[in-house]
């Protein structure tokens, strides 16, 4: 069993246990390239959406999480690789494209950063240069009641995945200035469109 199997299987039952709901996990598609585009409120965020998925995800996660002692190495072991926030990380984008163009699954947070209100807010159009290099589908997460799990999240925990969105589906009209924005935008509002779990 590889390190990834056994902490999912643990951290599984300790979600099961504070009442964890998931909808929509028949919309993860079975193979091929997807990313995750999930909202970002806690730093549970990742290891809740993973638990959620059936398929093994690669996080892209900010560069000082790394390092830090033991932490750092674990990340790299489950999967996890640095970006450098700010500024257009070369390393990061060709590392994600090898894990989709190998028909992985790249778990992002289009925000870029926690979202401070728990409102879903701007999504970076960095996602959707991966999409079309990479003809992977997006998978919208709405993630939530992680921002206090441990404290307020008992029975609060809850994760909804909605139907994958192709390139094809996501062309931008004629005539729109920013390609990519635009496309970011409907992937986050099909996100904040997603239904609370029930």
């Amino acid at each position: 069993m590889t390190l990834y199997s056994f902490a999912k299987r643990m951290f599984r039952l300790q979600f099961r246990l504070m009442g964890w709901k998931v909808q929509g996990a028949d919309n993860m598609p079975n193979e091929g390239p997807v990313i995750l585009a999930i909202n970002h409120v806690s730093m549970w965020d990742p290891v809740v959406a993973a638990c959620s998925i059936p398929r093994q995800a690669s996080f892209m996660a900010k560069e000082e999480l790394f390092s830090i002692p033991i932490l750092g190495t674990i990340f790299s072991k489950l999967g996890a690789f640095p970006v450098k926030r700010g500024q257009g990380d070369m390393n990061a984008i060709r590392q994600s494209l090898t894990i989709l163009k190998g028909g992985g699954v790249l778990g992002l947070f289009p925000e870029g950063t926690r979202s401070k209100t728990g409102e879903i807010q701007k999504g970076m159009p960095g996602m959707v240069l991966l999409m079309e290099k990479s003809q992977a589908s997006v998978v919208p997460v709405k993630v939530s009641g992680t921002r206090h799990m441990f404290t307020k999240g008992w029975g609060k925990i809850t994760v909804v995945i909605g139907k994958p969105l192709t390139a094809q589906m996501l062309k931008a009209p004629e005539g729109v200035e920013n390609r990519r924005e635009w496309i970011a935008e409907r992937i986050m509002q099909a996100m904040i469109e997603l239904p609370e779990a029930k």
